[in-house]
């Protein structure tokens, strides 16, 4: 089958997309807002960008062309705090991802035990098992609906104690949850190991 872009309107170009680039990690970011309300949200179309200094990004759209509670947080404060979260945390994660008014707390509505940020002001999710302090760098717009790429450096990492060593993070025992096509999420599951004559693995 070959379906060109060029007559594809965004649901079905989206649902195309969502299907083919899997699975993606999720990026579950905490922003506060100049009122002082905690925004939770979750985004899957998030990546590494830089290892020195680290820098992370993610794309966030607009809902009826107006930006949403996670970009207009970061624009005004620059500060935000991306978490990884394990399958334990899939429901919460995925119930926070639900429209709330902007001056609603998706953190006091789902009962989400928060601590304080350690360079950022922006409390992050007690429960997660990774989280990464940020402050905003620049953002890119693309596309005819204005989705913004978004880049922070990461200020401080969050890892819980048992999934590190010697600086290296325990992924299978990390359990990360990712996002597959439609409301449908899944977890590393099984793993191939590196081929045998592979002298590469920073790709």
């Amino acid at each position: 089958m070959k379906i060109s872009s060029d007559e594809l309107d965004y649901s079905a170009g989206y649902r195309l997309l969502i299907g083919a680039i899997v699975p993606r990690p999720i990026a579950w970011i905490s922003t506060r807002s100049t009122a002082g309300v905690v925004n939770v949200a979750p985004f899957s179309a998030f990546t590494m960008v830089s290892s020195e200094p680290p820098m992370v990004g993610f794309t966030v759209s607009r809902r009826g062309g107006e930006y949403k509670d996670t970009a207009r947080n970061i624009h005004e404060t620059g500060e935000y705090i991306i978490h990884i979260a394990d399958a334990g945390l899939v429901n919460a994660v995925h119930a926070s991802s639900d429209i709330f008014p902007h001056d609603v707390s998706e953190v006091e509505v789902l009962r989400l035990a928060i601590e304080p940020g350690d360079v950022v002001s922006v409390p992050r999710i007690a429960a997660a098992p990774v989280a990464l302090e940020c402050n905003f760098v620049q953002h890119v717009t693309f596309g005819r609906r204005g989705s913004e790429f978004m880049v922070g450096e990461v200020k401080m990492f969050h890892v819980r104690d048992d999934l590190i060593t010697n600086g290296k993070i325990d992924t299978m025992s990390l359990n990360p949850v990712c996002r597959l096509a439609g409301p449908i999420y899944a977890t590393i599951g099984t793993t191939i190991p590196k081929p045998p004559h592979a002298t590469r693995s920073d790709f």
